[in-house]
């Protein structure tokens, strides 16, 4: 779909995603784990694939990027633009303001909440998993021009609404310019006909309305 929108695009894998999963799992679960320090280095990880994968399309001639990430990778997305100024736009599959807050209270995480039960509280794993939280850099993206299509679902249960809705009101409140995306589906639900077909049109015509 988006090459049809007339916009080339690079697919990356997260770190322990696809072929970079270790041969002793069979889904990506060293990305988010209840080792902290991994799941730090994992997604500063693709923060600087992210980035290194721009280094790479400018050799190839492009200049003009934008980001999307979905889920976890909508973390991702937001904070490799909050890094780079090449990023002029990004699209946010599905936010959250908290990382911790996401693993602790999100249905599809409920596995990784158990391993840290009885050993940290959310007030602690929120401050430990600040570095990769949204919420740390809202405010270094006031004043850039950079500019965000939010989607959020309203019936989600991995990112709750309530904490979808505090990441509008920060863009709202720091002036970060964006646009929303709401859809009358669940977290994954995003991802089956029809709801697949509209999100894909929204993300794609945002893309090349804005870039």
């Amino acid at each position: 779909m988006l090459n049809a929108f007339g916009l080339s695009a690079l697919r990356l894998s997260l770190p322990y995603h696809d072929r970079r999963m270790p041969d002793e799992l069979e889904r990506a679960d060293y990305m988010l784990s209840p080792n902290l320090g991994r799941t730090l280095q994992a997604v500063r990880q693709a923060v600087i694939d992210s980035r290194a994968a721009l280094d790479w399309l400018e050799t190839q001639g492009y200049r003009k990027f934008a980001i999307l990430g979905t889920s976890l990778g909508s973390c991702v997305a937001l904070i490799a633009m909050a890094h780079d100024p090449r990023i002029r736009l990004s699209v946010q599959n599905h936010v959250s303001p908290y990382f911790a807050d996401v693993v602790w209270k999100g249905i599809s995480t409920q596995h990784v909440r158990k391993g840290l039960e009885g050993n940290i509280t959310l007030e602690d794993l929120r401050d430990i998993w600040m570095p990769i939280s949204p919420k740390a850099y809202f405010k270094r993206l006031k004043g850039t021009g950079q500019r965000s299509l939010l989607v959020h679902a309203l019936y989600d249960y991995s990112f709750l609404p309530r904490l979808s809705r505090e990441v509008l009101q920060d863009y709202r409140y720091y002036g970060i310019p964006h646009s929303t995306c709401t859809l009358l589906c669940g977290h994954y639900t995003s991802g089956v006909f029809p709801f697949n077909i509209y999100l894909g049109y929204r993300m794609c015509r945002y893309i090349r309305g804005n870039l």
